[in-house]
C-alpha cells in the first residue's frame, strides 16, 4: 500500500486491510467505521479496486509461500502414514494414491514445459531473420 501523503488516503488503506481480514463488506466497513455503501462505492473506483486486487494477490502469494515451506513436513507425514502398519489400510491407501497422483502431475508438468519450450523454439526459428 502507499505511504503517508499519497492521494490514496489512510482510510482507504484501512479499508483494504479490513476487506482482507473480514468475511464480508459489511464487517469490513464496520471495522473501519464507514458505511458499507461507501466501501462498495470505493470498490468501483479503479485505483482502489486495483490496489485491493494487488493487496489480495500479495496475501495469496504469502500464503502459498508458507504452504511451500511446509511441503517437506507434508511429505514426511504422508510417508509415515503410508508405511505405518498401525495406520488403517484405507488411510495408507489414500496416502499412496496421493503420492502417485502428485508424481504423475509432476511428470505431466515436465512434459508440458518441454513441449512449450519446443513450440517457443519453433516460433523463434520461423521468424524472419532468425539465425541460429
Amino acid at each position: 500500500m502507499k505511504g503517508h501523503g499519497s492521494k490514496f488516503g489512510r482510510k482507504k488503506e484501512e479499508a483494504i486491510a479490513a476487506l482482507l481480514s473480514h468475511r464480508s463488506i459489511e464487517e469490513a466497513a464496520k471495522a473501519i467505521n464507514v458505511n458499507s455503501n461507501t466501501l462498495l462505492r470505493w470498490l468501483e473506483v479503479p485505483e482502489f479496486r486495483d490496489e485491493y486486487r494487488r493487496a489480495r494477490r500479495q496475501a495469496v502469494y504469502q500464503a502459498i509461500a508458507r504452504l511451500q515451506q511446509a511441503t517437506g513436513v507434508a511429505g514426511v507425514t504422508v510417508l509415515k502414514l503410508m508405511t505405518d502398519p498401525n495406520v488403517p489400510a484405507a488411510v495408507r491407501l489414500r496416502a499412496a494414491e496421493c503420492v502417485f497422483a502428485h508424481a504423475i502431475r509432476g511428470i505431466e508438468l515436465e512434459d508440458i514445459e518441454e513441449r512449450l519450450a519446443q513450440l517457443e523454439r519453433s516460433a523463434d526459428e520461423s521468424k524472419p531473420g532468425w539465425r541460429k
